[in-house]
């Protein structure tokens, strides 16, 4: 499994937007502050608040800022919304169970494998918020 940009960006910028207290941060600032491209960057904010997690304010002091509290979002959630399924391979989703081949997945016998790693990615990816990494150096590489 590999994070794209996508969710290394998305997961940046709104741990940009954790570390500012609530006010609102426009996108040309967390671009600049974390060499992301505007475009870029509008489209993943229009998804994560599409999906609640910030909302958008207009006018002259505008921008984003969260929706929830720090706290209350998952590392876990904001790659789920950006990423997609976090499944290490096909076959654990149940619209893939054809994916194993011609056999199957019940007999496959690495599928404990699989489940055990997918397991182990989501109790880390859970256990981190966005309120703990913004506590986080500035300067640390996610």
């Amino acid at each position: 499994m590999k994070i794209s940009t996508r969710g290394r960006y998305g997961l940046r910028a709104l741990i940009d937007l954790a570390s500012r207290d609530g006010e609102c941060v426009s996108v040309s600032s967390i671009a600049r502050r974390h060499g992301i491209s505007e475009h870029y960057l509008e489209q993943l904010l229009a998804q994560m608040n599409k999906a609640g997690f910030v909302k958008s304010v207009r006018g002259l002091y505008g921008g984003y800022k969260l929706n929830r509290p720090a706290e209350q979002i998952t590392v876990a959630e904001i790659l789920r919304t950006l990423e997609g399924s976090m499944y290490p391979v096909e076959c654990l989703s149940d619209a893939e169970v054809s994916s194993c081949g011609s056999g199957g997945c019940a007999g496959c016998v690495t599928k404990p494998v699989w489940e055990k790693l997918y397991d182990s990615i989501n109790e880390v990816l859970e256990s981190y918020t966005l309120s703990d990494l913004a506590g986080e150096p500035v300067n640390s590489k996610i």
